[in-house]
């Protein structure tokens, strides 16, 4: 009787630990992101990640295949508290849609292309039109739509990989490119872009990264305080295609030459530039083109004292205050994104180049390789 007993307790005990589940917590980001939610299939074969960076200060960056977007950054506040200074969306899902350039590597060219059309080498090229009859960032299936090949060698680098394919958005010639992502011990991150083509095509590649350094997105960034190291910039016309003259912004409200908060002169009427842009949405000539020791940009937040700098080898930077968020995107932490809560600094050659003769050329031939490198450094004043 009693071994029966014992029998059935064993048994029961054998039931009960076979039943038992793990209680796994699964570890979050610095951001609060959880990389569960960023595993999935890309067009049903490709694995979807997310791929964390830190360094030893604690900043960290995250990063998804769709795009090589950048979801989040980390960065200490002036209290030392850290602050997510970039807008983006909690999972994979919304970055598998073609309606947002949140935190992605723009391609094969950033910015507009009048007419979504361009000679070469006396070869006409019609683009995919995604902006009007212009294109716009690459066209509707972009880099920022596409799937990267994504290596982390360490805790503090990312090689992002996209073979984009001959007549990919009507672009000639078969593209190479690598973008590297570096985090610096100097809270910095380095992005280093490289391309190699087999045919003469037209390049022009960026980050569109949406800023917000109050870390809160319900806030806008008119207090915001921007210097640009530039005298001049690309005027346009209504549907901001540059006009081909170069003009300086010396008595306009596009002088940030000396620190400037945006929402100042943001909605000044006089001015037809800003009449277009709906706010700030121009490309502006950098002074000291090709040195990265000087920065480009300085934006600070009075409210965190998070400072941003901009450091390129790059002839422009395309400011832009989000003029076009409209309430119709949801983001991290389920909030919505509305118009002017977030700026882009993008890093690059001038708008329309491939039709602007005397614009800086963006031509790459097989024999050349495509080089250019964006800095976005971070640090705080007290």
């Amino acid at each position: 009787m009693k071994k029966n007993l014992f029998a059935l307790f064993a048994l029961a005990v054998l039931i009960l630990a076979c039943g038992k589940k793990e209680s796994v917590v699964e570890q979050t980001t610095a951001s609060g992101l959880l990389p569960s939610k960023f595993e999935g299939l890309f067009e049903e074969k490709d694995s979807t990640h997310l791929y964390v960076m830190k360094n030893a200060n604690g900043m960290e960056v995250c990063v998804t295949n769709i795009g090589g977007r950048i979801v989040s950054i980390m960065v200490p506040d002036k209290t030392g508290a850290m602050k997510d200074v970039v807008l983006g969306f909690d999972s994979v899902a919304p970055y598998m849609g073609i309606n947002t350039n949140f935190g992605a590597i723009i391609g094969r060219y950033g910015n507009r292309i009048a007419n979504a059309k361009f000679e070469l080498y006396r070869v006409n090229y019609t683009l995919r039109a995604n902006n009007g009859v212009n294109s716009l960032h690459g066209g509707p299936r972009g880099f920022h739509t596409q799937y990267f090949n994504v290596e982390q060698p360490d805790s503090t680098t990312l090689i992002c990989k996209y073979l984009s394919k001959a007549g990919e958005e009507g672009f000639p010639g078969n593209l190479d490119v690598t973008v590297t992502y570096t985090l610096t011990a100097d809270n910095a991150l380095d992005i280093d872009y490289k391309a190699t083509t087999d045919r003469p095509t037209v390049v022009n590649l960026t980050n569109h990264s949406y800023f917000n350094l109050s870390g809160d997105p319900n806030n806008t960034i008119l207090d915001h305080v921007l210097a640009l190291n530039c005298d001049q910039y690309t005027p346009t016309n209504d549907v901001l295609i540059p006009t081909g003259k170069i003009v300086k912004v010396e008595g306009t409200p596009l002088d940030f030459r000396t620190p400037t908060a945006i929402g100042d002169r943001i909605n000044d009427t006089t001015c037809i530039d800003i009449v277009y842009g709906k706010g700030y949405d121009h490309n502006f000539v950098i002074n000291t083109p090709g040195d990265l020791t000087k920065a480009v940009c300085k934006v600070l937040c009075p409210t965190t004292g998070i400072v941003m700098e901009v450091f390129t080898n790059e002839p422009g930077v395309q400011f832009y205050t989000g003029n076009f968020l409209d309430g119709s995107q949801s983001g991290k932490k389920g909030i919505t994104y509305q118009k002017r809560t977030a700026l882009c600094l993008e890093t690059q050659h001038f708008p329309d180049s491939p039709n602007q003769p005397t614009f800086p050329s963006t031509t790459l031939d097989p024999d050349s390789v495509y080089t250019s490198k964006c800095i976005y450094k971070f640090s705080v004043e007290k």
